[in-house]
């Protein structure tokens, strides 16, 4: 009794050292800013006039370029705590975070005992890379809440269904889990598809035929939520547009709007971080462009620099995009190409990835630059984007060793939640391959997956050196 009650005060010093730390990014850098305006002016036109749609000349336009649920949680709050109140609303994210840390620790002490459990819930509490982005009205924070949902109530399912029962509730929370990320964003769909194939593999291994009929229904069930959610907004999609759209749309644009998919072709023959992201991506189609913010490597030859210069000309001249200018980078994208297949279709992917998942997670952080490596600049922020890097590298070397330790060490469930635990990074990682900007908040949704196992290989290793002999696991 006296070891659960010191489990019990542990765990909740490891939630209030993490509510430490979110406040102290709620009270020194709230985020407010970009696409946070968007979903607001969604939230508000719903509320206001029951319209799902952006404000243009003073009313209510309707539109598809976001999925709803967001902009559901932003109109929830403002009911609660008042329209605009953003700070109500990333103290709401606050606890939502938290929530997700215990998930996280109550599905590692499921599988791998109390000991990782609580390892588990202070890697989580104290991780600054999910932390601080509670602290911005963005998506992600409820986004990494619906991988730490899916990865417990999956545990639970497993655990359920592996002794006879139907575990209904664990696979209703699995699809809720699914079906929240797929609202917030059109990649949440890889939730799903990370999870799906392993529980219908685990349900279908059930002996005999009865007790694998009763299991599938969990996997029926989850889809089934997913799918009443995705078919709801095709719908509304459908009936407002008559166009077939159950997720958002690539670039954010409505039927009959253009993508500036001559540009983003372009775009992708040479970008490949976020200070390409943020001074050029960015700024395309509204701003003025600067010719100097090219790397060397957006140039083959001189006479290739004196086009895009006459691009870039062309375009400054309005600071919008047209159909001339469009047609005129998607040319200038085909013959980069077929100059640099192999560049192109994996060096550059393979760059951008790397970025998002090495640079350090500064980018909420004020006053840190994007050339964050560079000392001549500012030699105190270049050292703390270091020791941040550092500490991104020893999370991601502990999770490959964590990894390494679930697949030898025997415990419950290792097939099946560690298949759909793998196929979370492994899925987003080749979908973040195919997109045309670099921005490290895009692998965030892997953090649960990566502490999980970070806490199995630190959890390791403190039995191995820390415990008593007599205590440690054979």
């Amino acid at each position: 009794m006296p070891g659960k009650r010191g489990e019990v005060w542990n765990g909740a010093a490891a939630l209030l050292a993490g509510l430490l730390l979110r406040a102290f990014f709620v009270w020194h850098h709230p985020r407010f800013v970009g696409d946070t305006l968007v979903y607001a002016d969604l939230a508000r036109n719903l509320v206001t006039h029951g319209v799902y749609g952006l404000t243009e000349n003073g009313a209510a336009r309707a539109t598809l370029i976001r999925l709803p649920g967001y902009p559901l949680f932003l109109a929830l709050c403002s009911m609660v705590f008042g329209t605009g109140n953003f700070l109500a609303v990333v103290w709401v994210q606050v606890v939502v975070d938290l929530l997700g840390c215990w998930l996280l620790g109550r599905t590692a002490r499921r599988v791998f005992g109390d000991h990782v459990g609580l390892v588990c819930l202070w890697l989580a509490a104290l991780c600054p890379f999910t932390a601080n982005y509670a602290a911005a009205a963005l998506t992600e924070t409820l986004s990494i809440f619906c991988v730490a949902l899916a990865l417990w109530a999956f545990a639970g399912w497993l655990s359920a269904s592996r002794g006879g029962d139907r575990a209904l509730g664990w696979a209703a929370g699995l699809g809720a889990a699914w079906a929240g990320a797929v609202l917030l964003r059109p990649d949440g769909v890889l939730l799903a598809a990370a999870f799906a194939p392993p529980m219908l593999w685990a349900a279908r291994r059930r002996r005999p035929v009865q007790t694998r009929l009763g299991a599938l229904t969990g996997p029926f069930l989850a889809l089934s939520i997913l799918g009443a959610c995705l078919g709801v907004w095709g719908l509304r999609n459908w009936r407002v547009f008559h166009v077939l759209q159950p997720l958002a749309p690539k670039y954010a644009n409505d039927p009959g709007e253009p993508a500036p998919l001559g540009f983003a072709r372009w775009y992708r023959t040479w970008g490949t971080g976020l200070g390409d992201t943020a001074r050029v991506y960015w700024e395309y189609d509204g701003s003025v462009l600067n010719l100097d913010d090219l790397p060397p490597w957006a140039f083959d030859s001189l006479f290739q620099r004196q086009e895009t210069a006459e691009i870039y000309d062309r375009y400054n001249a309005e600071s919008s995009s047209t159909p001339e200018v469009e047609a005129a980078f998607a040319r200038l994208a085909e013959e980069r190409v077929r100059a640099h297949p192999v560049r192109f279709y994996a060096g550059l992917p393979l760059a951008r990835l790397g970025d998002m998942w090495l640079r350090p997670r500064t980018e909420l952080l004020p006053k840190m630059p994007l050339v964050w490596w560079d000392s001549r600049v500012r030699p105190r922020a270049a050292l703390f984007g270091w020791i941040y890097g550092g500490l991104n590298l020893a999370l991601l070397a502990c999770a490959a060793l964590g990894l390494v330790h679930w697949w030898k060490g025997g415990w419950a469930h290792a097939g099946a939640l560690a298949t759909a635990a793998v196929g979370v990074v492994l899925l987003r990682s080749g979908l973040l391959m195919t997109i045309d900007n670099s921005e490290p908040r895009y692998v965030l949704e892997c953090y649960p997956v990566l502490l999980l196992l970070a806490a199995v290989a630190v959890g390791r290793w403190r039995q191995r050196y820390l415990q008593p002999a007599s205590a440690r696991r054979p």
